[in-house]
């Protein structure tokens, strides 16, 4: 990709190419947290799409989510209504067979449906990161589609490429490239590197955000609420929070 040194903004030459961020997650429920982070990479990346992905069956989480797929599916739907490029994907859906849903055997599905013309990233926050190394085939990942990782509020600058360098699975390791700016949102760009065939690939960390929301906190907050009726939580959007209030979720 042939990128503006000064801010690492793409040029005129590579518009023809269109850019997708997979962004997949339990979304129980989905929140505030998860649109600024997508708004963020929408921006800095020039991101023609956001693919809001719910999650049939985590491997990682065999208790499985609070509410129902279906319920998490409508939720995002009323989540991301109305924000440009932002579209709900069914890539994660759950599998007819019961199998558990693997993140790289959805980006090579959703790679492959894209074509060579086109870039796909694989979005994510922090929280998710740190877990990569127990994911299925998790030292692929970054090759099928490069990360672009939400940092953890107020992680100093300088640790940054400690920590993530401690969350790769072993085998890979991480160069500093530079830094850039575009609409505001700072770009930490690296180099991931597979250390025993050389593959290589772009890795991105957004570290201005801060956003500390968390989805089971939420979930907590309405199950705790006091009264009659269940209170209105603050960190998603209203329709969201009229959808759980109506279907009655997380009491």
């Amino acid at each position: 990709m042939i990128r503006n040194e000064r801010q690492g903004q793409p040029t005129a030459d590579d518009r023809d190419e269109k850019r997708v961020a997979f962004f997949g997650g339990s979304f129980d429920p989905p929140h505030l947290g998860h649109l600024e982070v997508a708004r963020a990479a929408r921006a800095a990346f020039r991101l023609d799409s956001v693919l809001f992905a719910p999650v049939g069956s985590q491997p990682l989480k065999p208790e499985g989510a609070m509410a129902s797929f279906d319920d998490r599916v409508e939720m995002t739907k009323l989540a991301i209504r109305g924000e440009p490029g932002f579209t709900l994907s069914l890539a994660d859906a759950p599998n007819a067979s019961g199998k558990p849903n693997f993140t790289l055997e959805t980006l090579m599905g959703l790679r492959r449906g894209l074509g060579a013309s086109s870039t796909l990233y694989c979005l994510m926050g922090a929280d998710s990161f740190l877990g990569l190394r127990q994911w299925h085939r998790a030292a692929e990942i970054p090759f099928v589609a490069p990360l672009i990782v939400a940092s953890r509020p107020g992680e100093p600058p300088g640790e940054l490429i400690d920590g993530l360098q401690a969350a790769l699975p072993d085998g890979l390791r991480l160069e500093s490239r530079r830094s850039w700016t575009e609409s505001g949102v700072e770009v930490e760009e690296f180099v991931v590197v597979n250390s025993a065939t050389g593959q290589h690939a772009p890795f991105f960390v957004m570290p201005g955000l801060d956003i500390e929301i968390s989805a089971s906190a939420i979930r907590e907050q309405i199950h705790t609420a006091q009264g009659g009726e269940t209170e209105s939580p603050q960190s998603v959007p209203e329709a969201v929070a009229g959808y759980i209030r109506s279907h009655g979720l997380y009491r």
